[in-house]
């Protein structure tokens, strides 16, 4: 299983992005989802995770009411939209992969992707 992490780039705090992540590979499984971010020196830090069928959700209070996680299971990919970004969500985001439950524990998960640098000024 591989993931592709896309989508990050430069912008003012208040915009928006939004962030991308395919999975290829053995697809035919049913995998969680997640998104975590890390800056340098510090753990990496869960931001949202989705289940398989993409009914359950769960965000980082940190990111609660601005950020929305999704997935559109036929093209294998998770999105992440970000919006009201603010400077302290500076990092490189990570998409990862669960084979069986979602989580907000880095450990947990099975597959990762590369990461996507979002950097956001202010």
């Amino acid at each position: 299983v591989q993931l592709q992490a896309s989508g990050g780039g430069l912008v003012q705090a208040g915009g928006s992005l939004r962030l991308s992540c395919v999975l290829s590979g053995r697809t035919s499984s049913s995998y969680a989802m997640g998104w975590f971010r890390q800056v340098p020196g510090k753990e990496r830090e869960f931001v949202a995770t989705i289940s398989w069928s993409g009914t359950s959700t769960v965000y980082a209070d940190s990111v609660k009411g601005r950020f929305t996680i999704s997935r559109d299971n036929p093209k294998n990919t998770m999105y992440l939209q970000m919006n009201s970004l603010k400077p302290e969500d500076t990092a490189v985001y990570y998409c990862a992969a669960d084979r069986h439950s979602y989580s907000n524990t880095p450990r947990e998960y099975d597959y990762w992707g590369q990461g996507t640098l979002v950097t956001v000024s202010s």
